[in-house]
């Protein structure tokens, strides 16, 4: 029978930037879960470990002081939630393509909703969408990031173009979408069409529409794909953001932006 290697505490913290206390029990093997616990509340005195939500711990680095050090928003969703899919502006983060910081940090995952706020930083976990979940599709457009030798899963650019146009508060406002969007290198139309046929909502297809057209040279959208794009439009006017007033009407999507949004597009009118 094979022997099992004791790790060291040492050992452990420094592979194990964000950890729980069910992760120490499992690896260190010794004690039961209060011998552990007690072990790590030792080290909170210390100031070597900071405890970041019930049961979810982070290891201040050589030299920081406990009190101030903020852990990696993203090593705690990991931590919280092992199946984590980074979304949003997360995922933009990740991809490379953030025109600007955020101190959101968002993932979807088979859990429930749960907010943990962090000195500087919130991480929010959501249920991955119905409109996927329900088609075994959870992972449709996602690809394996890594962040601090750690390999996260993120919405990829595709995909994340379209959650972005679905929730425009989770990433920054559409302003801060279409800039950091207008980044990634490439875009798959079929990708793209595929995660629309999902959420088959007629704002979402327009959204995207809109933006392939604004964008067609960079990413080498032909007029058959703004075409195919056009089919799913809506039939009448409507607002990209829920419960919006006011804005600005692009004419062939029969969409209305933000304000800030829309202005220069030769088709624009004042909604």
């Amino acid at each position: 029978m094979a022997e099992i290697r004791q790790v060291s505490l040492d050992s452990f913290l420094q592979s194990h930037p964000v950890f729980t206390l069910t992760k120490a029990r499992t690896v260190l093997r010794r004690g039961d879960s209060r011998t552990v616990r007690n072990r790590l509340k030792y080290h909170i005195k210390t100031g070597r470990l900071q405890s970041v939500a019930r049961g979810v711990y982070a290891v201040v680095p050589q030299g920081a002081v406990a009190e101030s050090f903020v852990p990696d928003p993203f090593l705690v969703a990991l931590a919280t939630r092992a199946d984590a899919i980074f979304s949003h502006h997360s995922a933009l983060e990740l991809l490379g393509a953030a025109h600007s910081a955020w101190s959101i940090c968002t993932a979807f995952t088979a859990s429930r909703r749960v907010t943990l706020r962090l000195r500087g930083a919130t991480v929010r976990i959501f249920p991955h969408p119905t409109a996927l979940a329900r088609r075994s599709m959870i992972e449709l457009g996602t690809r394996k990031v890594e962040r601090r030798a750690q390999m996260l899963r993120a919405t990829g650019p595709e995909r994340t173009l379209v959650e972005g146009f679905r929730q425009p508060d989770l990433v920054g406002g559409v302003s801060e979408l279409v800039a950091s969007a207008a980044g990634f290198p490439t875009l798959d139309v079929d990708l793209l069409a595929t995660v629309l046929e999902c959420y088959a909502l007629r704002r979402l297809w327009a959204a995207v529409g809109w933006f392939a057209e604004a964008h067609a040279q960079s990413f080498g959208f032909s007029s058959a794909d703004l075409a195919r794009f056009e089919r799913h439009r809506p039939k009448t006017p409507v607002y990209l953001a829920r419960g919006a007033r006011g804005g600005t009407l692009i004419a062939r999507w029969n969409l209305v932006l933000p304000p800030d949004v829309g202005r220069g597009d030769p088709d624009a009118g004042e909604s």
